[in-house]
């Protein structure tokens, strides 16, 4: 007579930390929601009048100005930067070495008062051969530094030498058999990086990359130092005038949330193209490898026929 088998009951595992730790979570942001909704000194009238205020979107426009054109070039002169640190010459490394020491020591406040007071230190600007007399022109240096001109070159500087080690790190990343590889084939060095190291490369600049964008667009506050009006200096001035603070310094928090959060929608969607074409090259490469294998076991067989 055959035994039934014995039931077993199935006791699923409980986790009463974790359970506590949503719980404490939960009252915190339900007190958090009811201090922030219910107290009228919060003066939530006052944000939605401002919210799309003109004035508040001119200084919006103009912080996504600055944010774009210093991104653009900080990632052009990042670039080169790095290209001088990995080069194999010594006054290259030396002068990529000393810029990125230099801009990266020195507070961003710093270097845009120093470039707003430049015209102190020099009345024109040349644009010629140093110690020869060839000059091809003379320019006044209040016209050429005005207000968003210093602030475009000095995030571009002081970004730039971030930039240029999150590139080189990028670079150093990819395995060295790849560099060896590609020499092998006899391509020229710049088809060589723009084709085959670059975008091996960027699965590791894009994540850091994007991040110091959204630092870039929060530095943008900074500017308020040379009387631009910005997003933070045109909140700032309103609010100067009619008294009204936490409601238009809200104004300000929110729209730099709904900046940074489109920046961090758009590296979700650029590191899933990169994994997705990764994929692709990887399925792609599977049959290759299996066709050689299959060649190669051919040509083998082949041989071990003629020899018997």
């Amino acid at each position: 007579m055959s035994e039934s088998p014995v039931s077993k009951k199935v006791v699923p595992v409980r986790y009463p930390w974790r359970i506590a730790g949503t719980l404490v979570s939960v009252l915190i942001f339900a007190g958090i929601i009811q201090s922030v909704a219910f107290n009228p000194r919060w003066e939530w009238g006052v944000f939605a009048k401002w919210f799309f205020n003109p004035v508040i979107l001119q200084g919006l426009g103009r912080t996504l100005l600055m944010t774009l054109v210093s991104a653009l070039l900080s990632v052009v002169i990042g670039g080169a930067l790095a290209l001088a640190r990995l080069s194999s010459s010594p006054l290259l490394k030396a002068l990529a070495w000393g810029y990125i020491w230099l801009f990266r020591s020195l507070p961003l406040i710093v270097v845009l008062i120093i470039l707003y007071n430049f015209s102190y230190l020099y009345d024109t600007l040349s644009l010629g051969i140093p110690f020869t007399p060839f000059n091809w022109g003379h320019f006044q240096t209040v016209n050429v530094l005005g207000q968003f001109q210093t602030a475009v070159i000095g995030l571009t500087l002081v970004q730039s030498a971030y930039t240029a080690e999150i590139i080189r790190g990028g670079f150093q990343s990819v395995d060295f058999g790849q560099y060896e590889a590609s020499a092998a084939l006899g391509l020229p060095a710049w088809r060589r990086t723009w084709r085959i190291i670059l975008p091996q490369a960027l699965r590791a600049i894009l994540p850091t990359g994007f991040n110091e964008i959204i630092g870039l667009v929060k530095g943008t506050s900074v500017v308020y130092v040379l009387a631009m009006p910005e997003l933070f200096y045109t909140i700032q001035m309103i609010y100067n005038r009619n008294q009204e603070v936490i409601p238009l310094l809200m104004v300000g928090a929110s729209w730099y949330l709904v900046i940074t959060s489109v920046l961090a929608v758009l590296q979700l969607l650029a590191e899933k193209m990169l994994a997705r074409s990764e994929r692709k090259a990887v399925s792609a490469a599977v049959p290759r490898r299996s066709r050689i294998w299959s060649r190669v076991a051919t040509q083998r067989r082949g041989l071990s026929e003629e020899v018997s």
